[in-house]
């Protein structure tokens, strides 16, 4: 048999049987899920436990010192604003919607405060004290939080109050958003699932390589050569 011969079986195998193994990597092995899901899920539960911010932005928020805010917002629509007002009253602040319009008055840090307070019930996974705290669901509690700051960091700037919208867009971001994301995923080590990673890694290798190869021989096969 012919080197390009030999060349041709060697990547239709290689290419064949990385198609195989493809397809078994879309079938739910693992409780329900494929492994594609199941990976995900896992590095998701690794990243959660090394991204908690929420002791380093609570701190900062204590550290700042007390300022009164009087900003008016424009937010989605007038069912936003009017759950907003509910965010910032619970908070001790003053709130008042006028269709999508909200004007807030009262103290950053007491508003900010309930913010990130939210924010570590939902990272706890305690979704349910979010829920019967403001009556609608939790993860809208959140996006709400969200969007809400983001219109109170995008005012205070229009006021010249940097330092404030500063320590806004930090809630915002590091508090609001990753405990919006990371709701309802375990956090885990990657200390007690170092044996999965490490395989999970060394298997992306060598099937990006299977993949390499296989084409490169399929290539040679058609009398195809590789230089430079």
């Amino acid at each position: 048999m012919s080197s390009q011969k030999q060349s041709m079986f060697k990547g239709i195998a290689l290419l064949g049987s990385f198609a195989a193994v493809l397809v078994l990597l879309f079938v739910p092995f693992f409780n329900g899920y494929n492994a594609l899901e199941f990976m995900d899920n896992l590095y998701n539960s690794i990243s959660k436990g090394s991204a908690n911010y929420l002791p380093s932005v609570t701190a900062d928020v204590q550290r700042f010192k007390s300022n009164p805010i009087d900003v008016t917002l424009a937010l989605a629509d007038e069912k936003q604003a009017a759950q907003a007002v509910q965010l910032i009253t619970r908070a001790g602040g003053r709130a008042r919607a006028d269709g999508k319009q909200l004007k807030i008055e009262g103290d950053l840090v007491a508003i900010l405060a309930n913010a990130v307070a939210d924010a570590e019930k939902m990272y706890a996974n305690q979704g349910e004290a979010v829920r019967s705290k403001y009556g609608f669901d939790e993860r809208l509690a959140m996006f709400n939080w969200w969007s809400t700051l983001k219109a109170m960091d995008f005012e205070l700037n229009k006021q010249k109050q940097f330092k404030e919208a500063k320590l806004v867009a930090l809630v915002q971001n590091r508090a609001i958003e990753t405990a919006y994301n990371y709701y309802g995923i375990q956090a885990q080590s990657i200390r007690e699932r170092y044996a999965i990673v490490i395989a999970s890694l060394v298997f992306y290798v060598v099937y990006t390589l299977w993949y390499g190869f296989g084409v490169m021989y399929l290539f040679e096969g058609f009398g195809l050569k590789l230089g430079h």
